[in-house]
């Protein structure tokens, strides 16, 4: 079979990814954030008094608070320049065939029927600033498994919602969780009732089409006594000259002896700032994974957390970045230990090229309480050419008795004998490094559901033709 040429690539990259299709919203406001834009979101959406107020508070805590003042610069923003809410369909709907053609056709092209059908428990799709399609398989359903929206959770599921809505990430956490926290839409709401075991994987996939618009969708899962779960977010935007900005919120609550696998595949485009707030509660021998493949957006801000916060709870975080042409890639986790004999593991790698930033940015917290308790972190990076860099920024806080902490960190380049090894086999330099590249990551990689392995591995491919030699 005829080799790819680099521009092929290229091009079946944009093709499946970078489009844009017309828009064509039933629900679209002006240009930026406002009391009365906030109040015309909850008057759509017809919200109870309690999430008004809510929103309008969050608003009030965001005006009030800096942009961070550590990390990457953010200081592009401009939060008057950015549509807060865009809708592109009127209902939420169940069959496919019922789906408008413009997000039928995109999501089509991103494989996400297919995908569906294959190998998934469940799909949520959403599309600008809400959910245009939802399955469940009939089976989940019967057993209690919920699986839907966060407007349909907070309609059908009032009390439940209620109960922890907000009470992991609240608005004062972090300037982009008050925004999220004021102008959120769509995401997803999951609950897995005790002692239940959901065996393939829950989806969402998220779409940003608009240029300058703010997706700001949350998500919202319980993990009750007993049960298991593995829930997988996919996100993409189209190649536009003018940025977007992606800041999500995420609340995970682990109850004891639940196990809940949280992955996230990441492929925004460049002109997209990704700054998003994870955080899971993790109660006595609950285990909480997170898996985070990080690749494009043109700035990424993001620390999964897990509070570890009964006795024999394990937090895991398992993390690749790639980073290149002038993207920074800030990513870490933090594992805040709070009662003894839990655990915590860390393992981000990153890779580095063509000019690209990867950060590490991490903490581990053991508290007073926390004796006995061990936790473990691995940073390795690899940097492929003289334009780019990496930096790594530990933060261990240790205050428990007793406690096992571990800390490494490595950064390498490609070893040139084992490209020369590969070259002289008949490889070009590309395809060596890309297979070395694969080799480095192999420890995430093979954590994920094979579809998504495979598919990882392909973008990896993708990013770096072009980027090398």
């Amino acid at each position: 079979m005829a080799k790819a040429t680099i521009k092929q690539l290229n091009d079946a990259y944009a093709s499946k990814f970078g489009f844009a299709m017309p828009e064509k919203s039933v629900v679209s406001f002006d240009f930026g954030l406002s009391s009365e834009i906030i109040a015309a979101i909850s008057d759509h959406k017809q919200e109870p008094e309690w999430m008004r107020t809510f929103r309008q508070r969050s608003l009030q805590t965001f005006v009030k608070m800096p942009l961070p003042k550590w990390g990457p610069s953010l200081a592009e923003i401009d939060f008057e320049q950015i549509r807060y809410y865009i809708k592109d369909t009127e209902v939420e709907q169940r069959s496919w065939d019922e789906v408008p053609t413009e997000i039928k056709q995109t999501f089509d092209r991103l494989g996400v029927p297919q995908a569906e059908r294959e190998f998934l428990a469940g799909v949520k799709a959403q599309y600008n600033s809400e959910v245009a399609y939802s399955s469940l398989q009939k089976e989940l359903d019967e057993q209690g498994v919920i699986f839907c929206s966060m407007e349909e959770a907070l309609q059908k599921h009032a009390d439940l919602f209620q109960e922890y809505f907000g009470k992991l990430v609240p608005a004062s956490d972090n300037k982009f969780a008050a925004l999220n926290s004021a102008a959120w839409s769509g995401g997803s709401f999951v609950y897995i009732p005790k002692n239940t075991h959901v065996k393939r994987p829950l989806q969402s996939y998220f779409r940003i089409n608009a240029a300058r618009m703010g997706q700001f969708e949350r998500t919202l899962i319980i993990a009750d006594e007993g049960s298991s779960a593995h829930y997988v977010e996919g996100c993409t935007a189209p190649v536009y000259s003018e940025y977007s900005l992606h800041a999500a919120v995420v609340e995970v609550f682990v109850k004891r002896n639940a196990r809940f696998r949280y992955t996230t595949i990441q492929n925004w485009s460049g002109n997209i700032y990704n700054l998003v707030t994870k955080r899971a509660q993790v109660l006595a021998d609950g285990v909480m994974e997170w898996v985070d493949g990080n690749l494009g957006a043109k700035t990424t801000m993001k620390y999964p957390s897990c509070y570890l916060a009964e006795e024999g709870a394990y937090g895991e975080m398992l993390s690749v970045a790639y980073a290149k042409n002038q993207q920074i890639q800030d990513t870490g986790a933090k594992m805040i230990h709070l009662a003894p004999n839990t655990a915590s593991k860390i393992v981000a790698k990153s890779v580095s090229v063509a000019g690209g930033q990867s950060n590490y940015r991490g903490l581990v917290h053991v508290t007073k309480a926390a004796t006995n308790s061990k936790s473990k972190v691995e940073c390795d990076a690899l940097i492929l050419d003289g334009q780019s860099g990496t930096s790594t920024y530990p933060d261990m806080r240790i205050l428990g008795e007793n406690a096992i902490v571990e800390h490494e960190a490595s950064v390498s380049e490609i070893e040139e004998d084992k490209l020369f090894y590969l070259m002289s086999r008949g490889l070009d330099k590309t395809e060596a490094m890309t297979l070395l590249v694969a080799g480095f990551i192999e420890p995430i990689v093979k954590e994920l559901p094979l579809e998504y392995a495979v598919e990882l591995n392909r973008l990896i491919e993708l990013e770096m033709e072009g980027s090398v030699g």
